[in-house]
Order: structure tokens, then sequence, then C-alpha cells
């Protein structure tokens, strides 16, 4: 299956905004994105699955509204919602990318996106840590992963040669902001589990499938942290860009100018991606009652890594 998606000629870049004559195509002023929530480690009542507010923040900061995207929902749900959102965020966090409602919907929300911007129906997903790995095992259809010690640590990015200049996540950045990002420890990584270059070059599905903008290294391994899709409106980080601005819970979080700067402009592409899907609600009334404006953020940052978070049964 992957390999019919891979053969597809649809490219994506910034073209699509005008046409042959230079005449500005229309776009979705008003994108929703989905963010995927994830199982509580210890559930109680009305507190079975979470999403971290940081993510929400991210999203709203560049002109998008969020749906809260459940978890053990019906195929039939997810394929409702899919028609409904504009694009697709896969959170970090810390359940199974196997075995658990993450995953399952992750996987759903996945092959929706392949079928649909296969046949010129353009959806972006984007994969933050937990949801870079996911992606990697939902492309490969195998687990190749392995520990790293970057569990809270801030490190600059080592560009690929000629790649990430030229990409359609960085081409835009601006030259102070790519050399901050080059030269300063702006990206924080929370994982305990990287893709090391070795097993992704091994790889050929994911070498085929995704271009390699970026890759960090803890000291002994070489691992892949940014990455975009070739033919997909499909991004991801093992690092995390929301926590910059919107968490404080830990002190290797960079919050110096150039990170604050770097939350935003990933927002401001990911979301000006979302622009470019024209899926909606069928009625206003179904669209408000989507919406996270539904649910109050609690404060938990007293006892977790995120400052708050939406708990749902």
């Amino acid at each position: 299956m992957i390999r019919i998606y891979l053969a597809c000629l649809f490219t994506f870049s910034n073209a699509v905004f005008s046409n042959h004559i230079g005449t500005p195509i229309k776009t979705n002023d008003r994108p929703i994105i989905g963010v995927l929530a994830q199982e509580v480690y210890k559930p109680t009542p009305h507190r079975n699955s979470y999403i971290a507010a940081s993510y929400v923040k991210f999203l709203e900061s560049a002109g998008a509204r969020v749906v809260p995207l459940m978890i053990n929902k019906s195929d039939d749900e997810y394929r409702r919602l899919f028609r409904s959102i504009n694009g697709v965020l896969f959170p970090g966090g810390g359940v199974s990318i196997k075995s658990s409602g993450y995953s399952k919907a992750a996987g759903i929300f996945y092959r929706l996106a392949l079928e649909a911007n296969s046949n010129g129906d353009y959806f972006p997903i984007w994969g933050t840590c937990l949801g870079f790995e996911l992606l990697t095992f939902l492309t490969s259809g195998k687990l190749l992963l392995s520990r790293t010690n970057t569990s809270g640590i801030a490190l600059p990015l080592n560009f690929t040669d000629g790649k990430a200049i030229d990409s359609r996540l960085f081409k835009d950045f601006p030259v102070d902001l790519m050399k901050s990002l080059e030269t300063e420890p702006i990206t924080e990584n929370s994982h305990r589990w990287s893709i090391t270059t070795k097993n992704f070059t091994k790889s050929k599905t994911l070498k085929s499938f995704y271009r390699v903008l970026s890759t960090n290294t803890d000291g002994q391994k070489e691992f892949v942290s940014t990455i975009e899709a070739y033919n997909f409106p499909i991004y991801a980080t093992q690092w995390h860009p929301e926590k910059n601005a919107f968490e404080w819970t830990r002190p290797y979080i960079p919050h110096m100018p150039s990170a604050i700067k770097t939350t935003f402009y990933m927002a401001y592409f990911f979301v000006n991606e979302a622009r470019k899907s024209f899926h909606s609600f069928p009625s206003t009334e179904e669209e408000e009652k989507a919406l996270i404006y539904n649910y109050k953020p609690q404060y938990t940052g007293s006892k977790s890594a995120f400052e708050q978070k939406y708990f749902f049964d």
C-alpha cells in the first residue's frame, strides 16, 4: 500500500497558493486542526485521556482553532472528523506506539491523509516527539528506535547540507533564525528513544518517503531530529517547538528570544499548511460543539512536565 502512495507524483509546495499566471488562489482563513489525545498513565474518574495545553496554544498562536481527537472512537467517527478538520497534530507523550488508543487513532488519520493527498485533497500532518516516532513506525511498518541519552536537554540542530534551506518547512525562515537554530541550544528534547541515522538510512521505505532536514547526537549516537515527506504534507520533529513559549516546568526548556521565535515560525508554517485544506464541519453547531473551547485546561505544573492539561473521559 505504501509503495502505491510513494509512486504518486503529487508534489506539494507553496505553488498551490497561485496559478500559472500568478493569480492568488483562495485559502482557508478559518483552519481547524485536530490534536490527538492519549491515555493518562494512571486514569481516574473523568481523567482517562489528556492533551497538553501547550499544543493547543502553539496552534492558536498562529491563527488556528483546535478540536480534540479522542481515543478509542470508532473508525466511522474518525472518518467524520477527518472530513471536518484541516490537519492533525500527533503530540509527544509516553504511550505505546504499537498498541495504545493514541497509536490506533493516529494510524487511521495517517492512512486517510495518504489517501486524500494522493487524490489531490490537501491534508497536513505534524508529529512531535512521540508523534515523530509514531510516524516513522506507521510509514515503515517497523519499530526502528534506539535508546538515547536525550531526556531533558536543549540542542542546536545539525542541518543536513543543502536540504534544510530548500525544504518546505525551513525555506521561509529568517536567516538569523536559521543561524540560531544551528548554533544555539534552542530545540528542547525530552525523549528516551530516537531513530538513529544508521537505522533510518537502512530503511528503504523511510529514505524514499522522508527527507532528513536535521540530525542531532547524544554524544554517542547520531539520530534524526527533523523530517518532511517528499510527496506529502507530513512533517515531524523529535524535539519540542511548542515548549519554548508555553512550558516552564523544567530548567532546560529554552526561553531566549530566538527560542520563542522558533515556536512561532514552526506554528505559523504548519497552520499555513492547514489553510490549504478546505474540509469543514457539516454545520456551525457541530463545529462549535467539537472545539476545544468546550473544555477547561487544568493547572498541572506542580506535578507534571506540562503547565496545563485538558482531561477527558
